[in-house]
Parts: C-alpha cells; structure tokens; sequence
C-alpha cells in the first residue's frame, strides 16, 4: 500500500459553528434548513448530523460558516424555527479549524489515528472531524488552536514553523 503524502498543516480562525437543536427527523428537514441558508447566500463548511435517540425523533443539525455570515444565518433559521418545529439555534464563534492536507488520507488508517492521537496529547477535544481523500479536518474551540498545528506538526514530523492559513471554507 502507498504511504500518504503529507503536505502541510492549516488553520481558520474566521469560522463559527451552528447547531440547530432538537429539528424533527423526517425526511426534508435538512434540506428545509439549509435551503433557507442558501437562499440568504451563504456558504456554508462542515456539517454533521446525527440521530443518536431514534425514540425520540429529533437530531441535530451542525454547520461550519464564516463568522462575518453568523447573525444573517442566526436571523435566517429563527424565522423558520416555528414552521419547522426545532427546539432552537445556537451559535458559537469560539471554534477553529484545523487541517491536515496531503494526498492518500481516507486510504490510510493510520494517518486519521496519529491525527487524533496528537491533539488528544495536548488536550485538544475534538467537535466536529471531516474527512477527505486529501484532508483531514477537525473543529476545536480556537484558544487551543496553535498547541493543535504544532502537535500535528510535532505528529508528522512536518517541521518548521509556517503553517497554511485557509479563511472560511474547505479549500477545494
């Protein structure tokens, strides 16, 4: 098997994090939701969704924006929160991004593992990963986000101290 190439480490400072809570579990939901953050032309990151309680038929809705976008994206989903019936929307612009950018990541284990295991070593807590065939990218809250470069850095062996820096968006 090939080994992965790494190539550098980024981080984003410019992002925030939303989660709209308690959304019903049927299907067009999501698309509700990030129809009507399409429609106020915004892009949007990282997303996750997960329906951990399947009793109780809600999940929650994550995404990643650029901060400048939050309160338009805030203002936008309470104006839905009745008609779609979601408990309510949070907003967190204490997060950052950082990325591990090479080529052969999602084919290789290992690499996703040592990425992990780096940030937990400086207590770094993981909020939402994402994965690509060439980045692997985390959000954390952004006071943690140089120990996290220069663990990934440490990690890989990357050395130097210039790391990339990506504002808002994945980069692609």
């Amino acid at each position: 098997m090939e080994q992965a190439l790494i190539t550098g480490v980024a981080h984003d400072r410019s992002e925030a994090k939303i989660t709209v809570t308690g959304v019903p579990d049927h299907a067009g939901a999501a698309a509700r939701i990030f129809r009507v953050i399409a429609d106020a032309e915004i892009d949007i990151d990282m997303v996750l969704q997960n329906v951990s309680n399947t009793s109780s038929g809600r999940t929650d809705i994550t995404f990643t924006l650029s901060k400048a976008n939050g309160p338009k994206a805030v203002a936008s989903l309470e104006k839905i929160k009745e008609e779609l019936g979601f408990s309510s929307v949070l907003y967190d612009d204490h997060v950052g991004k950082v990325s591990l950018v090479g080529a052969g990541m999602r084919s290789h284990p290992g690499v996703t593992a040592t990425f992990c295991e780096a940030l937990c070593k400086v207590g770094v807590n993981i909020e939402i990963i994402n994965t690509s065939e060439i980045r692997i990218s985390v959000l954390i809250r952004d006071a943690q986000l140089d120990d996290a470069v220069r663990a990934i850095h440490d990690a890989f062996e990357l050395g130097g101290d210039e790391e990339a820096v990506v504002y808002a968006g994945s980069g692609r």
